[in-house]
């Protein structure tokens, strides 16, 4: 985009999300913004009714403005997507030139303006049965109708493009692959110091240890690395420790572990 752009970008998630999608549009937003494009960015968002999962969230920029919708998430969702009311996002952002959606799906837009969708998986059409009923409709009803209407889409995978072309049909030049960066603080840590206060601030002991990060939820296939665990435990000293915040249909993980004999063995950090 060769002039100064008008760009906005929803930024729901990163406001009501602590990891995952939530992360992705912080750090997604917080690099597009730093490059000295000349472009101006409208940062919109559903209204807010809890604080956000994180401090600071969004940057503060010369050329950020954030504009919160008056109406929160699930309002928005209803008149967007179940009832389908052509309330354009311009609506709360002012005029724009080019939107992007990170999280699946696509609010109505105003115009003729390009619009960009980010889409991370097809995991709630492979496997269902690891996602909350109402979730699988909803995704169901609303990201193929988001696909279709949306100028371009990125894909976090090669696999999730080609997920696309062969469930949805999407054209494979509408289909940019854009893999999913990493923080430069995400890095071996050599420090003894602090690696013994990180040790003792969650009480790891000296042992040796299994590490695995993410939201506790069955998608995770949290219940298979348990399972496999199980021999390891057997005949080794390690422990399994899992860092994450407590997801949906949680509860058959914390019963795997018993199923297993593995308390004490299995903690959540």
């Amino acid at each position: 985009m060769d002039k100064k752009a008008r760009i906005g970008i929803d930024v729901t998630s990163a406001l009501t999300q602590g990891a995952g999608i939530g992360r992705y549009t912080r750090e997604l937003v917080k690099a597009v913004v730093a490059e000295e494009s000349g472009h101006t960015f409208r940062l919109f968002s559903a209204r807010l009714v809890n604080d956000p999962p994180v401090p600071n969230p969004l940057p503060n920029a010369p050329n950020v403005v954030y504009r919160p919708a008056p109406l929160d998430e699930q309002w928005l969702y209803r008149l967007w997507y179940r009832l389908r009311l052509p309330l354009p996002v311009q609506w709360v952002t002012g005029e724009l030139d080019l939107f992007h959606s990170p999280d699946f799906v696509l609010p109505p837009v105003n115009g003729r303006i390009p619009t960009l969708l980010t889409v991370h998986d097809l995991s709630f059409i492979h496997y269902p049965h690891v996602f909350p009923k109402p979730l699988v409709d909803y995704l169901n009803r609303v990201v193929p109708w988001s696909v279709r209407r949306a100028t371009h889409i990125l894909a976090d995978s090669a696999s999730t493009r080609d997920d696309l072309m062969r469930l949805w049909g999407v054209p494979e030049e509408k289909i940019t692959v854009l893999y999913c960066g990493v923080s430069p603080r995400y890095q071996p840590v050599r420090d003894a110091e602090q690696l013994t206060a990180v040790r003792q601030k969650y009480a790891l002991g000296d042992l040796p240890f299994v590490l695995s990060v993410g939201t506790v939820q069955p998608r995770k296939n949290y219940k298979m690395l348990i399972r496999a665990f199980k021999g390891v435990a057997e005949k080794l000293p390690h422990a399994l420790y899992i860092a994450g915040g407590t997801g949906w249909m949680h509860d058959e993980i914390l019963a795997e572990i018993e199923n297993q004999g593995l308390n004490g063995r299995v903690r959540f950090l």
